[in-house]
């Protein structure tokens, strides 16, 4: 008959390994687990805790000024030296900044005379833009069709005030407050 021992039994070696390796992929797994939650709550208290830089309804920011930007050469056929001084209207009919601002633009064309030309620049066709400012009242001397990174602008809409020498020498972007209107306006009677 054989003896059996009845004392304690050795664990299994190859057990050992399978328990190491099941706790340390537990433990990555929890790792992974608290960073994505971690990375989610950033996202989330950024989306809809954090004050923006902007409230909803309101155009962002502009970036960089034109002003100094020599326009002689970007808008073939222009005669800025014949023009005088030119109030470019940078505009986009898809803009509904611009849509909002056609009542100024509409005061611009009345109250800038002979003393300032108006250019129109759009970047849709010149049919559609002329369309736009038709049925805004806003008239101006000229409609062109351009991209706004040609003319050096950001955003619509945006006003460039041109010298005789094609250089920017006043800008504004934006839909204005009424203190800004008032200086495009005071700018615009101003005679040459």
């Amino acid at each position: 008959m054989p003896q059996t021992t009845s004392g304690p039994a050795l664990p299994d070696p190859s057990a050992r390994g399978r328990i190491g390796f099941s706790r340390l992929a537990e433990t990555g797994a929890n790792l992974a687990t608290v960073a994505v939650a971690i990375l989610l709550s950033i996202v989330l208290v950024r989306t809809f805790i954090l004050p923006r830089t902007s409230s909803p309804g309101r155009q962002p920011p502009m970036q960089q000024s034109s002003k100094g930007t020599n326009l002689k050469g970007v808008l073939p056929g222009v005669d800025w030296a014949k023009n005088g001084r030119t109030l470019v209207l940078a505009l986009s009919t898809q803009c509904h900044f611009c849509t909002d601002s056609l009542p100024f633009f509409q005061q611009v064309s009345k109250d800038s005379g002979c003393h300032v030309k108006l250019l129109a620049v759009l970047p849709q066709n010149k049919s559609d833009s002329g369309q736009f400012l038709s049925n805004g009242g806003v008239r101006v001397d000229e409609v062109r069709q351009a991209s706004m990174d040609s003319i050096g602008v950001r955003g619509t809409p945006t006003l460039l005030l041109v010298d005789e020498k094609g250089t920017v020498t006043d800008e504004w972007q934006g839909k204005l407050s009424h203190e800004q209107e008032e200086q495009v306006l005071s700018e615009l009677r101003k005679p040459t």
